[in-house]
């Protein structure tokens, strides 16, 4: 069964954190693991962020592009299109219940993704998202 890496865990894969060395290892066990064209978008605005922030040089956001372009073409990474059905999607998520379920627009907008394309499995580190994926019966990978 499929994998569906979020932003959280993506950008974990390109800068040092805490949990770094722990996502690799999760991904490197999947058969398959799948980056949204929105994964993908929202992690080079973080490097686009951090460049514009001062943290990151030109050659340091050019090389860490290069680098999630090379991960992103390795096995059992598979890069996925936005599904055109993805914001209706996430509006009927959230009429469901849209207390117990809150999560922020984007990170709603992965868990339509996930339904569209028929995924059940989120490697998330974002603990609102991770409720709202469980409420829709989705099982939560959380590096820790």
């Amino acid at each position: 069964m499929a994998l569906y890496l979020d932003t959280s865990c993506l950008l974990k894969t390109l800068f040092p954190e805490p949990e770094s060395a722990l996502v690799l290892a999760l991904c490197a066990a999947e058969k398959q693991v799948v980056v949204s064209a929105l994964t993908k978008l929202e992690t080079t605005v973080q490097i686009g962020a951090r460049l514009a922030g001062g943290t990151l040089t030109r050659s340091g956001a050019v090389g860490l592009l290069r680098r999630l372009d090379a991960l992103l073409a390795m096995e059992p990474y598979e890069t996925a299109m936005f599904p055109s059905t993805a914001v209706e999607l996430a509006a009927k998520q959230v009429r469901l219940d849209p207390r117990s379920a809150h999560c922020r627009t984007l990170d709603r907008l992965h868990l339509a993704v996930m339904e569209a394309m028929g995924l059940r499995r989120i490697l998330t580190n974002d603990e609102a998202q991770g409720r709202a994926a469980t409420a829709l019966g989705f099982e939560v990978v959380r590096p820790r």
